[in-house]
This record gives structure tokens, C-alpha cells and sequence, in this order.
């Protein structure tokens, strides 16, 4: 698998908590409940996204924003609207002051808000609220605010099919919803990479270098091979003093320094699989014993594989008993 669609392929909610809301001026909402990631889509009205740090952007309808815990953020109908309801986990709603707050209107299934006017602005909320959800590789990637404006011209309306869903109540209904929020979290991601002024990682700006494209895509594509950049270099026909200075200079690591950080990322996420073993994993991604790569692993994340796995389980847990 290649990175791209390594990255594209790794959102996987699993009970996500979604929401519709519906506010009516003023609003105002900070979220404080460091999820890892929150995908947030506008279906009528304005609304603004602030994020802790950097300009306030305004959210047309259509339009998605992506919000990287675990940094609070608020929406609002105007920047300058004082906070009303604060979210901290659970999730639970607050006042400003820290009181519970029971007054918003329940406007049917997953839909709650302050009024249900014509006019009121109404939003799509999806919260991946455990990090294997969303990889590390993932997240390391976004900036802690994106904002993506609404495309007509897109065939493909995965907002418009959330929007259809969240309200209904029907077998099997929360795992509609959880592959839903995956597409449109992969298609915004997918949108904003394509974009010509992003701020996509270098690995991905590097990869259209005809000499640094094809290595990062055989360390992507083989992980487990044995690579060296004498070898490397060899594959995409270059000196290994032209493969070692390009890609440091494009990639922003030496290619071994960055092959090593791929195979730990690739680990991560593959420790979370239940059937997946130690050794198994570690010879996946070019380790040659599961002593091996807990001691990489240890040394760069500071804990053992087992350990990542079991924080992950008891993680899981812990999200899926939340009221």
C-alpha cells in the first residue's frame, strides 16, 4: 500500500459519536473534549470556525471542516458572539461557568439545538473519539483547523448522504453512519490534497519528484524489504549521493530515517488488529523478530508494543461505555 492510500485508507470509525445541530442566532459553541479528530459539515445557514490558534474562517453550506484534537476550538454565528455551551467529554454539555446545561431543545433522533427556525444554521457533527480510529500518520499530517469550501460540481455528495441518515432510525443504523463519516472524512482529505496552495506533508509534495516518487514508493509498497539507499537508489536508477540529497532536501529526513518512522507508523496502526501477533507484525513491516521491534518501537514511543496495544484496548473500552 502507498502512503496516500495508506492515509486515505486509515479512518475506521467504530461507534462514532454524530450529531446534528441546529442554532439559532446567537450561538456559540466551544469544544473542549479532545477527541483526535472531528469532521464538522454546514447544511444551511453560516457559521464561523475559531480555532484555538489562527484567523477565525467562515463555514458556507456544503462546506467541511476538519478540527485535529486535542486543542479546543469553537463555532459560532459571529467571532465575536460570547461562548454559551461548552463540550467537554462524554460528551457533556456545560455552561461557561461549569453547570450542567439541560435546556437545549431535543429536536429528534441526534438533533439538538437552541431553537428550529427556518432560518437557524444546521450542522453535521462526526467525532473520532479513540486514536486508533485515525492513525497517528493521519493526524501528524492535517493542521489543527482545515476548512474546505462546498464543490457543486462533485458528483459524489457525501454530506448531502449524511444529512439523509443521522435523522433516521433504522437496523444497523450506527454503522451507516460511522462508513458515512469515513467518506466524507477521506473525500475532504482527498479535496484538500489536491488543492494547489496546501499545506499537504512534504512526503506527499515529494512524491510527483520523478526520483523521490518512485522511492517513497517502494518504501511504501515493500516496507518489510531490507532497504538500503545503495539499493534504493539502484531501483530508481540514480548515484546514492544524488537519492540521499534529493530526498533529504524534498522529504525533510534521510530515506532510512524516514523508512523507519513508516515502519513504526505502519505498526502502530496494525497492533490494533485483535488477531494480529507481536512477531507477526514485526516481520509485516521488516522487523526480523517482535523483540526487534519493541525495542525500535520503545525507543522512539516510549513504550512496547504490548503496551500500545493494551492502551489502545482499554482506550477503546473506556469511549465505548461514555454516556
Amino acid at each position: 500500500m502507498d502512503a496516500l492510500s495508506g492515509l486515505l485508507a486509515g479512518p475506521r470509525a467504530r461507534g462514532a459519536f454524530i450529531l446534528r445541530s441546529v442554532q439559532s442566532p446567537p450561538w456559540s459553541v466551544r469544544v473542549e473534549d479532545a477527541a483526535p479528530l472531528s469532521v464538522v459539515a454546514l447544511t444551511h445557514g453560516t457559521a464561523w470556525v475559531i480555532p484555538e490558534a489562527g484567523a477565525a474562517r467562515r463555514l458556507s453550506p456544503g462546506g467541511v471542516a476538519l478540527m485535529r484534537g486535542p486543542d479546543p476550538y469553537t463555532f459560532a454565528d459571529t467571532p465575536s458572539t460570547p461562548v454559551q455551551t461548552v463540550i467537554r467529554p462524554g460528551p457533556h454539555r456545560m455552561t461557561p461557568s461549569g453547570e450542567h446545561l439541560r435546556e437545549a431543545v431535543d429536536l429528534g433522533p441526534r438533533t439538538w439545538g437552541n431553537d428550529v427556525p427556518r432560518d437557524a444554521t444546521v450542522m453535521l457533527i462526526g467525532k473520532y473519539r479513540m486514536t486508533g480510529e485515525v492513525s497517528n500518520r493521519l493526524l501528524r499530517a492535517l493542521p489543527p483547523a482545515l476548512v474546505l469550501p462546498h464543490h457543486p460540481q462533485r458528483r459524489l455528495d457525501p454530506v448531502g448522504l449524511l444529512a439523509e441518515e443521522v435523522i433516521r432510525e433504522e437496523p444497523g443504523q450506527q454503522v451507516v453512519l460511522d462508513r458515512l463519516l469515513d467518506l466524507l472524512l477521506v473525500t475532504s482529505l482527498r479535496a484538500w490534497l489536491a488543492q494547489a496552495e496546501t499545506g499537504a506533508p512534504a512526503w506527499y509534495r515529494a512524491l510527483s519528484d520523478p526520483v523521490v516518487g518512485q522511492a517513497l514508493r517502494h518504501l511504501h509498497g515493500d516496507p518489510a524489504s531490507p532497504w538500503t539507499v545503495s539499493a534504493l537508489a539502484s531501483e530508481v536508477g540514480v548515484s546514492r549521493a544524488t537519492l540521499a540529497r534529493r530526498f533529504t532536501q524534498l522529504v525533510g529526513q534521510a530515506p532510512i530515517a524516514y523508512l523507519a518512522d513508516w515502519r513504526l507508523d505502519m505498526a502502530a496502526d496494525l497492533l490494533q488488529e485483535p488477531e494480529a501477533t507481536i512477531e507477526a507484525v514485526a516481520r509485516r513491516v521488516g522487523y526480523a523478530s517482535a523483540s526487534a521491534l519493541s525495542t525500535a518501537f520503545k525507543r522512539e514511543r516510549g513504550i512496547t508494543p504490548q503496551q500500545h496495544r493494551t492502551r489502545f484496548r482499554t482506550t477503546s473500552g473506556a469511549e465505548k461505555q461514555s454516556p
